[in-house]
Parts: structure tokens; C-alpha cells; sequence
């Protein structure tokens, strides 16, 4: 009796120790669950809410694409995929001989053009010359017809004085005969100075239209600003940017990617050779959700880290703006939402991120690598 008193004894001494020790483990969780919400409340109001953050974003660049602005067969590529180029290396060359004839005819045209000038010019002075030598014919040939017109009148008064006395016997008809063709000459000769007044007045007309025609070619121009001078100088122009641009050079600073030209390869103007990453320049596009972008502005602060070096190395950079849509909204078949089973989905707005010029040096990146990114909403007020 007395051993089953003190086993009963002992036995409600072990639930009470249970007992203290359960509810000590459920005070501890308690007081845990409390600190680590009074931690992360702590957190969010200190931290977290001055921060938003998004691991969908990836590395970007303005690429430059490189493309002929001739036609014409490759002569030469001189750079290879992946290497390193600065700008205004030589990157292709395309065979320059249709270019070189097409400058050389171009120029031969400019020399033609220049002479044409010349001797435009020198035509107008001869026409101008001729000119005043039609004023002096038609001098000659007025002096002429006065003339005529005076031995017209002459020999008009003598036969009608003949005529006068013919019936009286006074004059012989050999004499009167004689007048009679007098008269006929002078009046032959005088229709014949009319004739020259008149043709003169045509040659001097003449000459005078085509020295109009001539001056109106040059009038108001020297050779450097004449019309068809500079039409020649222009194709001169056009024929040595054509040559120059056989040679195809890096426009940025970069590294080669894409290179789909081989050497003999016949290309267009307009075909794409190859690109160059600026690598130095570039930027990240953050697609946050549009809930988390109320606060967010341009100038901000932001870190960025990627995932080919971890997050030991953490990039620095600063909001530029944002899209001008989200992504659905530019996409090839965007989404139509004016149906009866309509969901809502929460649109991502890309945020451009530029960065850091010498954290890139040091660690650089390459287009299409994903990023983390985190803004802090309170820099850049």
C-alpha cells in the first residue's frame, strides 16, 4: 500500500514537470513568434518598406548593328566573333574598284561640267560682239537705203521731166528710154537696201536671242556656283562617300557578336554583317510589378547583382525612367481582354537602370544576363 502511495506520488510529480516544461516551450515559441514579428515589423518599416526588388531583369545594350551602305562583293573582315574592337577600327572591307571608276567618271563629268562653263561664258561675250556688229550692219544698211531712196527720187524726177517734154519733141525716145530704166534701177535698188535694212534687223534679232539664251545660262553665277558645276560636284561628293564607305569601320567602342559575313560574300546595302556590344554602356531592364512601382522615380538609387558572380559583387546604378508600356502591351499578339472569362494578371512595367561605367570595367557583363535589382524608394528625393 505504502510503495503504490509513493509510485502514484511520483507519477504526478513526472505530469507536472511535463506540464511546466510544455508550457515553458510554448511561452519560449510565443515569445519567439512575438520577437521575430516585433524584428520583421522592425524591418519592414526601417528597411523593407523603403525598398522594392524584382529578380526578373536583365542585362541590356543600345547594340550597334553593322550594316553596308554600298553594295559590292567583301574583299576583307578583318575581326572575328567575340573580340574586342574600338571605335573607328577597320572591321570590313568591301572590294573598292566599282567605287574608284565610279569616282573617276564622276570627276571626269566635274571637268566636262567646268569647261561647258567656260566656254558658255566665252560664247556670251562672242554673242555680244556679234551683236553690236549686227547694230553696225544695220547702220551700214539704213546709210545705204538713204542712199538708194535719194537716187530712187532722182531718177523718179528725171523721168517725169522726160515724160513732160516727150510729147513736145524735146527729148529723144533713146533718152526717155535711158530714164526709164534708170528709174527701174534706182527702184530695184531701193527695195534691195529695204531687203538689207530688214535682214540685218533679222540677224541682229538673231544674235540677240541667242545671247539671252547663252547669258540666261550663266547670268548671276561663277564657275563654283553655277548649276551644273555644282550637279557634277555633288555626284564628285556622292562617289567618294561610296569609296569611302567600301571600308566599314566600328562606330562604338565593343565586342563583336553575330559576325555572319565570309570574305567573296556578295552583300546590299542594308544587310546585316555583324554587331558591336558597347559593353561599357550598358543598362538593365527591371520588369517590376505594377504594384510595387507607386513610389518609384527616376534618379534613385539601385543595387543590382547578377547571377555570373553572385552576390558578392553588387553593381550600382540609378532609375533612368520607365517603359512606355508593359510588356503584354508591346507584345507581337497582345492579350485581349474583352472576353466573359477575363482574369486579372498583374502587369510588369520595365524599369531602365543605368549603370555603373566603372563597377562594368571591373566586373563587366554581357547583353541578356539576368540581374537582381533593389530600388530604394527613399534616395533620390
Amino acid at each position: 500500500m505504502a510503495e503504490a502511495d509513493l509510485n502514484s506520488a511520483s507519477q504526478s510529480q513526472d505530469d507536472a514537470a511535463r506540464k511546466n516544461r510544455r508550457k515553458t516551450l510554448l511561452t519560449g515559441i510565443a515569445a519567439a513568434v512575438v520577437v521575430a514579428g516585433v524584428v520583421a515589423g522592425g524591418w519592414y518599416v526601417l528597411v523593407g518598406s523603403r525598398h522594392v526588388t524584382t529578380d526578373n531583369a536583365y542585362v541590356g545594350a543600345d547594340t550597334a548593328t553593322i550594316t553596308p551602305m554600298v553594295a559590292g562583293q567583301i574583299a576583307e573582315v578583318d575581326v572575328q566573333d567575340t573580340q574586342v574592337v574600338h571605335k573607328g577600327d577597320v572591321l570590313v572591307r568591301i572590294d573598292p574598284r566599282d567605287a574608284q571608276i565610279a569616282l573617276n567618271q564622276a570627276e571626269a563629268d566635274l571637268a566636262k561640267a567646268k569647261r561647258q562653263y567656260g566656254q558658255t561664258t566665252f560664247a556670251g561675250k562672242a554673242l555680244a560682239t556679234q551683236i553690236k556688229a549686227r547694230q553696225a550692219m544695220i547702220v551700214s544698211a539704213q546709210a545705204q537705203l538713204s542712199s538708194a531712196q535719194a537716187a530712187y527720187e532722182k531718177a523718179r524726177i528725171d523721168l517725169d521731166r522726160r515724160r513732160a517734154l516727150a510729147p513736145k519733141g524735146a527729148v529723144s525716145g533713146d533718152e526717155l528710154t535711158i530714164a526709164t530704166n534708170a528709174y527701174a534701177a534706182a527702184r530695184a535698188s531701193l527695195e534691195q537696201a529695204r531687203a538689207a535694212v530688214a535682214q540685218a534687223g533679222s540677224d541682229k534679232g538673231v544674235a540677240q536671242g541667242n545671247f539671252s539664251a547663252t547669258d540666261a545660262l550663266i547670268t548671276g553665277t561663277t564657275l563654283t556656283n553655277n548649276p551644273d558645276v555644282l550637279a557634277a560636284q555633288a555626284k564628285v561628293d556622292q562617289a567618294k562617300l561610296d569609296l569611302e564607305r567600301t571600308v566599314i569601320r566600328a562606330p562604338v567602342d565593343g565586342v563583336v557578336s553575330g559576325r555572319s559575313v565570309q570574305v567573296g560574300q556578295r552583300v546590299a546595302a542594308g544587310n546585316t554583317l555583324m554587331r558591336v556590344v558597347p559593353v561599357n554602356a550598358l543598362y538593365v531592364d527591371a520588369n517590376y510589378k505594377e504594384s510595387q512601382l507607386q513610389k518609384v522615380k527616376p534618379g534613385q538609387a539601385v543595387e543590382l547583382t547578377s547571377d555570373l558572380y553572385g552576390s558578392g559583387v553588387v553593381f550600382h546604378g540609378k532609375v533612368a525612367g520607365f517603359s512606355g508600356g508593359t510588356g503584354s502591351a508591346f507584345a507581337l499578339i497582345p492579350a485581349q481582354n474583352a472576353t466573359g472569362n477575363w482574369i486579372k494578371i498583374v502587369q510588369r512595367l520595365p524599369v531602365r537602370v543605368v549603370l555603373d561605367p566603372k563597377e562594368l570595367a571591373d566586373h563587366p557583363l554581357r547583353v541578356g544576363l539576368s540581374m537582381d535589382a533593389d530600388i530604394n524608394i527613399s534616395s533620390g528625393n
